[in-house]
């Protein structure tokens, strides 16, 4: 039980490293459909948050795209990190991440564990991105 202090907990975002800020920024905007929501300029990294809006309201988590300056060494290729999103066409998103020149390592069909539709695509850096159509 969360402590009352702090209470409600809210999830509210994920960090994730990246090589190249603007392919990404442009990957999770342009490809996935977020929003740039804000950039931070720090000593030692750049961010900037991407996330949902409906009718101008920021839903969900919001995802912040790190990239260090600093010189510091990042592994930022094909870590073991999958980002889901839930979507209402499954192959009509697999078909935009293909276009804009993407893998999909697993084409879109019916999970093996409930009736819903599952399919990965990758990112700019290899990360997966897990496509969820949830059916009834």
């Amino acid at each position: 039980m969360p402590d009352a202090e702090i209470s409600p907990l809210t999830f509210r975002s994920v960090g994730l490293g990246v090589s190249d800020l603007a392919k990404s920024v442009d990957f999770y905007t342009r490809v996935c459909g977020m929003t740039e929501l804000q950039t931070y300029h720090l000593s030692y990294m750049d961010e900037t948050i991407v996330g949902f809006v409906v009718d101008g309201v920021t839903r969900g988590a919001r995802l912040v795209l790190m990239h260090w300056t600093d010189g510091s060494a990042r592994n930022y290729q094909d870590n073991p990190i999958k980002i889901v999103f839930q979507v209402p066409d499954a192959k009509a998103f697999a078909d935009k991440i293909r276009a804009a020149g993407y893998p999909i390592p697993r084409e879109p069909g019916k999970s093996s564990v409930s009736s819903n539709v599952v399919g990965f695509g990758s990112d700019p850096d290899g990360y997966q991105i897990e496509i969820l159509q949830v059916t009834a």
